[in-house]
């Protein structure tokens, strides 16, 4: 490194736009970049608080809930420790649906936090069994596990996991545990109901659906959560409900991030005046749907597919693809890259280098997903990857189809 600020770039410059299909962060509309380009107010003037205010009412009309809503300036991460530290204690048990990468990375967190872990075994390509969940806490007649931790969209994997039939496993056993809920990928995309389904903690952020910069994340909390939190005696500051209360913005321990505030209003204006939540989630199905018949295609003659197995748990936000043995992901991601200036998402942990993803969240339509598909054939093609022909136009009959 020679210390310069403008250093040589790593590969050729593109031209064109870049097709993003990484599955978070996401697109970021061009209206919602403008409404962050702001200059600096004080976060306490009144013209700040009033889209302060209107952000937090649009945020729970998105989340479908009237409770509790805290933001920090973190990632999904952040909101997940600190949805944990306000409500638990050390050496408390929880209870968490393995789902893939994420589910894995929370019990990881807990462990580090002090509190212990409770995994309820799966195939990440089937999905967690809901009545192996319901077994887990039918056994618990003590009513150790003070939470249950589940991740609703696993982007690693390309599932969800239907949190109202978590809840239904909760309910009809008795259980009095928790409910918490990771949105982060899954927000904003397809239909979450905080208190419909009866979960107690969400974490969500800004990079996915909500198709912000990455920067600041959230938690919804129900009234059941803020009594945990009373009760709570694991130590924290930074992520403190209690301090937060005591703010005029009733969130962030310190700074606010207020330009991304800006943006989130102009996102929220998109998502529920200018399309409609219910536009927005059957866009995402169709986009999905789109995809999948593109891979479904590709593998014939032994070819990449589709990682997922269980047609019910599908995604609508990201569709991850299983390469054929002997074949490198990375490879096709190189090239798409390099070659096309296609930005497709990897593998994570112990799916390294089998699977690559195309995320189908947040701003985005037909077009532009076509773009990537035929970026991806051409990457399989020169990657020497065998697959089925014809991916493209499975699409395109699919979203044709659908009108």
């Amino acid at each position: 490194m020679d210390g310069t600020l403008s250093p040589k770039p790593a590969r050729p410059t593109a031209r064109g736009r870049m097709f993003f299909a990484n599955p978070g962060p996401t697109n970021i509309p061009d209206s919602v970049l403008l409404a962050t380009a702001r200059a600096s107010v004080d976060f306490n003037d009144p013209n700040f608080i009033a889209v302060y205010d209107a952000c937090v009412a649009g945020l729970k009309r998105v989340l479908k809930t009237e409770q509790h809503v805290f933001f920090y300036t973190a990632s999904g991460h952040g909101a997940w420790e600190a949805c944990l530290v306000n409500t638990l204690s050390p050496g408390d048990l929880v209870l968490i649906p393995d789902t893939g990468y994420f589910s894995d990375s929370w019990a990881k967190m807990c462990g580090g936090l002090g509190i212990a872990v409770q995994m309820v075994g799966a195939d990440w390509r089937r999905g967690c069994d809901i009545a192996a969940i319901e077994a887990a806490l039918a056994a618990d007649k003590d009513h150790r596990i003070k939470a249950v931790c589940a991740v609703h969209n696993e982007t690693a994997a390309g599932t969800r996991l239907p949190i109202e039939a978590v809840r239904a496993a909760m309910d009809r056993v008795g259980h009095p545990a928790l409910l918490m809920a990771d949105t982060i990928s899954s927000l904003g995309s397809y239909d979450f109901r905080m208190d419909e389904w009866g979960v107690d903690v969400c974490v969500g952020g800004s990079q996915k659906g909500l198709m912000l910069p990455a920067g600041f994340s959230f938690n919804g909390a129900s009234e059941k959560a803020m009594a945990a939190h009373r009760a709570s005696t694991h130590p924290r500051h930074y992520f403190d409900w209690t301090e937060m209360l005591t703010r005029r913005h009733r969130s962030f321990v310190g700074t606010i991030p207020v330009t991304l505030f800006y943006g989130l209003q102009e996102a929220l204006r998109l998502l529920l005046e200018e399309e409609g939540l219910d536009q927005v989630f059957a866009r995402h199905a169709r986009l999905g749907r789109g995809v999948r018949a593109a891979v479904q295609t590709w593998s014939a003659n032994n070819g990449p597919q589709l990682f997922c197995q269980n047609p019910e748990r599908l995604s609508d936000s990201v569709t991850a693809i299983l390469m054929p043995q002997g074949h490198n992901a990375e490879d096709v991601r190189r090239i798409a890259l390099e070659r096309f200036n296609v930005s497709l998402g990897g593998g994570l942990g112990k799916l390294g280098g089998q699977v690559f993803r195309i995320g189908h969240l947040g701003d985005l339509n037909e077009p532009m997903v076509i773009g990537t598909l035929g970026a991806v054939e051409m990457a399989l093609e020169l990657a020497g990857v065998p697959h089925g022909k014809g991916g493209v136009q499975a699409a395109l009959e699919e979203f044709a189809r659908a009108g």
